[in-house]
C-alpha cells in the first residue's frame, strides 16, 4: 500500500489502516513492519505513542519480540496533528489509550493526503470495545485483525484476559497480568470471576 497521486492538484490521496487484536497478537510487530517498509520507499515517516505507555521504553515503540522503532510520545490525539505536518506516513501505537478525538485526527490526516497506520487493542480485559478503536475501524479503508494463540487450548485467541484482580480499565502489563484466550476459554474464565 503506497500513497497514490490524486487528480486534484497533484495532492496525494491518504487513507487509514487499523491493525487490531488481543494482546500478544503481533499488532506492534505489524505496525513496525509497515513503517519500516515505508521508510525503504523513502517516505517521510513518524510514529506516535501515548505517554502512558512506558512498559519497554519511554520513547521507542517496542514489540513483545523486542523489535523497536523511534517514536514521539504524546499526551493527546490532537498533539499528533501538530507534530505530523511534515510527514507522509503516520504510525500510531497503543491507540486504545488515546482520547476519543483520535478517530477525527486520523481522518483529518488522511484527508490531508497522509497514510495513517494505527495499532491497538480492539477489546478491553472484559471483552468490551476499547477506546477509539471501534470508531477507527468503522472509518478506516483497511482493517487487519491479528490473533494470538489461546494459552489454555491452543486455538486462535482474540481476547486479552486479565489474570490479576481488579476492575480498573487501564492496567499496563505483560504476561504477568494478561493472557490471550479464545472465545470459549475467555467465557469460561469470566464465569469464575
Amino acid at each position: 500500500m503506497f500513497l497514490e497521486k490524486s487528480n486534484n492538484n497533484n495532492k496525494r490521496s491518504g487513507w487509514v489502516e487499523v491493525i487490531c487484536g488481543s494482546m500478544f497478537s503481533g499488532k506492534t510487530e505489524e505496525l513496525i513492519r509497515r513503517l519500516k517498509r515505508a521508510k525503504i520507499a523513502k517516505l517521510k515517516v513518524e510514529i506516535f505513542k501515548p505517554t502512558i505507555d512506558v512498559r519497554y521504553d519511554e520513547e521507542n515503540v517496542v514489540s513483545h519480540d523486542a523489535n523497536s522503532i523511534h517514536s514521539t510520545p504524546v499526551e493527546t490525539a490532537s498533539s499528533i496533528l501538530f507534530y505530523s505536518k511534515d510527514f507522509e506516513v503516520v504510525g500510531i501505537d497503543e491507540a486504545q489509550f488515546f482520547d476519543d478525538e483520535l478517530s477525527s485526527v486520523c481522518n483529518k490526516l488522511a484527508d490531508d493526503g497522509k497514510r495513517v497506520i494505527v495499532a491497538g487493542l480492539d477489546m478491553d480485559f472484559s471483552g468490551k470495545p476499547f477506546g477509539p478503536i471501534p470508531s477507527l475501524m468503522a472509518t478506516a479503508e483497511y482493517v487487519t485483525k491479528v490473533h494470538a494463540i489461546c494459552m489454555k487450548c491452543g486455538n486462535l485467541a482474540q481476547y486479552s484476559h486479565r489474570i490479576i484482580e481488579g476492575d480498573k480499565l487501564v492496567v499496563l502489563g505483560e504476561k504477568d497480568n494478561y493472557e490471550p484466550l479464545c472465545r470459549r476459554c475467555f467465557n469460561e474464565a469470566r464465569k469464575k470471576l
